[in-house]
């Protein structure tokens, strides 16, 4: 494929993209009824087209003449004028300014993997050493299966811990599979040698804490939100529970930075800027994929990464994670398994 250089007019807004072709036709017609057939244009449309061009340059662009046709005004001659000459510098020029896609570069376009995953430590690391063509987005859990059903991304990443009906919603078992990637422990993050002896969610209303909560529509939010349930608190006891940031590691930065007392995320992102970490729950981090797109080259040479020693290596750098099992292609059915 070929990308040349093309001439486009505009004043407050662009030219129609007609009015110069049907200046030309005129300019070699002499009727406007010839012109606009020359053009392929009904008579009405070309002068419609004229009127609405000249109103909106202040200035008209034909003389109409009973008898004697259509004569260009001086504005368009000097317009189909510097046209004229633009065209031939440019067909001059374009051996040099043409710009060719090659095919290694379509292939690689159209072999690239999207990933749009939730905000994950073991991912993002896993991801700057994979030679693998990937194109890594966070956004919150559902935010990411909702672009993998949309036909945004090849790969939705997603964590879950409890109930899966928000996800299977999104998802189709006959169209899609699993991944599995890892799992890792979320809980609470507190200031080193945990001040406040924070033991659980009910501290958090009950100490008037600060808390630093994580966007809405992230697993992690989600997750929070299911465990003040099941314990039977509210989120409105919660000082701060609307104070969100969009990463794990923007919570512990908070938290550290003493603009917090406690956020929830997972222990990875504790103990890198050295705060205490009260677990709280294991859950696992998928992968969703389509079905169809499961033989795809580079989809393979990702999943094969997935089960190779390197994404080990850096989960036992990270305190929490646990890697086994990763890259094994599974069922919608597996969502309900136990970490």
């Amino acid at each position: 494929m070929k990308l040349v250089p093309e001439v486009a007019w505009r004043g407050r807004a662009s030219l129609d993209a007609r009015l110069v072709p049907l200046l030309r036709a005129i300019r070699d017609h002499a009727t406007l009824r010839a012109a606009a057939a020359a053009v392929g244009v009904s008579y009405r449309s070309a002068w419609d087209l004229l009127a609405d061009e000249g109103r909106a340059l202040g200035a008209p662009l034909v003389a109409m003449e009973r008898g004697r046709g259509a004569k260009l005004a001086p504005l368009a001659e000097r317009l189909l004028s510097a046209d004229d000459a633009l065209r031939r510098e440019l067909a001059r020029l374009e051996p040099q300014l043409a710009v060719t896609v090659t095919p290694a570069e379509r292939a690689a376009g159209q072999q690239r993997v999207r990933i749009a995953a939730s905000h994950d430590l073991l991912l993002a690391r896993f991801c700057e050493v994979l030679s693998a063509p990937l194109e890594l987005s966070f956004r919150g859990s559902l935010e990411c299966l909702a672009a993998l059903a949309h036909g945004e991304a090849e790969l939705a990443g997603f964590h879950l811990s409890g109930d899966a009906s928000p996800v299977l919603r999104l998802l189709h078992p006959r169209r899609h599979r699993l991944v599995r990637f890892a799992a890792r422990e979320q809980g609470l993050m507190v200031p080193k040698g945990n001040p406040r002896r924070v033991r659980g969610l009910a501290n958090l209303g009950a100490k008037h804490l600060r808390f630093v909560n994580r966007q809405r529509g992230s697993g992690t939010r989600l997750l929070f939100d299911q465990l003040l349930v099941h314990d039977g608190l509210r989120a409105a006891d919660i000082r701060g529970y609307n104070n969100e940031e969009f990463t794990h590691l923007a919570v512990a930065a908070t938290i550290a930075a003493g603009r917090a007392d406690a956020g929830f995320g997972v222990k990875a992102a504790a103990t890198q800027f050295g705060l205490d970490f009260v677990a709280l729950k294991r859950e696992r981090y998928w992968f969703a994929l389509r079905a169809r797109d499961e033989e795809n080259a580079v989809m393979q040479a990702f999943l094969k990464a997935l089960r190779g020693n390197e994404l080990r290596r850096i989960a036992r750098q990270l305190p929490g994670y646990d890697a086994r099992g990763a890259g094994e292609l599974c069922p919608l059915d597996n969502l309900s398994e136990q970490t």
